[in-house]
């Protein structure tokens, strides 16, 4: 018996096949750490002191428009939150904006995606044109919409529809949720193209030439062999439109101001208008701490979804 085997039998450690750890290994983790505590420490002092300061204006009455009116009320101004009827109109607002936006222009994506899936001439030219509004500014996007598309004298969509009796209309005055909808739809569509576009290249030839030998027709390779493929890169792009779309403002504020009303405002808007309109602290503060604690609830299950995608893991049925 060498020494070495001698030296593995008397140690439990290596004897189980375990490497050995040194006293210092706990603090070497810690100093591979050490570079990251700046970044650490500028997230901690520009994201969570500020919703410290909110958490406590939340919980102040205070009003820039009545001096003096500032005192401790306690979780009085969150009740108020919940007993807001304006308030929830504009969180079904927020849901329906976010949740519509996000599928049609899932389903509108897709179809153009099959579309450029295929080789025809040109296709190249008409990839980039599809492409080109994701690349122009929110803001930019909202003024095209408003002044060249649905203007009620000289917008295009006017312009179009009026052989069918539809001009002159004033889409954003009479219909303000759905032209700001119309607006994140036609600058996220292609985003949505992009991503499937790319799941629909992935897929493998071999397994679509099999099925057409086997008699499948298209509609069916689609259904049984394409859908299921791109399910992960579906999910993917509803999860991160959703994480953008929910945080929309600067189409409501270009567009509609949110109204008439509030009839195209979500909370973001909302809560702007509280704070910086009607200058109540206290309320918008209260409205952002609840909007913090929904979006943080809904963005955990962005990302473990997200997280399964990527690590091809599917929960047990």
């Amino acid at each position: 018996m060498t020494s070495t085997t001698i030296e593995a039998a008397t140690t439990p450690g290596r004897a189980a096949g375990r490497p050995e750890r040194g006293p210092g290994s706990a603090a070497d983790g810690w100093v591979r750490r050490i570079p990251l505590l700046p970044a650490l420490v500028f997230t901690f002092i520009v994201t969570q002191l500020p919703f410290v300061v909110t958490i406590y204006y939340s919980l102040q009455s205070w009003n820039l428009v009545r001096p003096g009116s500032r005192h401790f009320v306690g979780l009085q101004n969150y009740a108020q939150v919940f007993t807001d009827s304006q308030f929830r109109e504009v969180m079904l607002n927020t849901v329906v904006l976010t949740v519509g936006a996000v599928l049609i222009a899932v389903v509108l994506g897709l179809a153009l995606a099959l579309l450029l899936n295929r080789s025809f001439p040109g296709r190249g030219i008409v990839r980039t044109l599809l492409i080109t509004p994701f690349l122009i500014t929110p803001v930019a996007t909202a003024l095209l919409w408003k002044t060249v598309l649905l203007d009620p004298n000289f917008g295009l969509v006017d312009f179009a529809l009026a052989p069918f009796g539809a001009g002159h209309t004033d889409w954003i005055s009479s219909f303000p949720l759905f032209a700001v909808m119309l607006a994140i739809i036609w600058q996220w569509t292609p985003f949505m193209m992009l991503l499937l576009l790319a799941g629909l290249q992935s897929q493998p030839d071999d397994v679509l030439e099999a099925a057409r030998v086997d008699g499948a027709t298209g509609p069916a390779i689609f259904r049984e062999i394409t859908l299921p493929h791109l399910r992960r890169f579906i999910e993917l792009g509803i999860v991160l439109g959703t994480i953008y779309l929910i945080n929309t403002f600067d189409a409501i504020y270009m567009m509609t101001q949110g109204g008439p009303g509030i009839a195209s405002s979500n909370l973001p808007f909302y809560i702007y208008q509280r704070a910086f309109l009607g200058f109540d602290i206290g309320q918008s503060a209260a409205m952002g701490v609840v909007v913090a604690i929904l979006t943080t609830i809904v963005s955990s299950f962005a990302l473990r979804l997200i997280f399964r995608t990527f690590s091809g893991k599917e929960e047990a049925a």
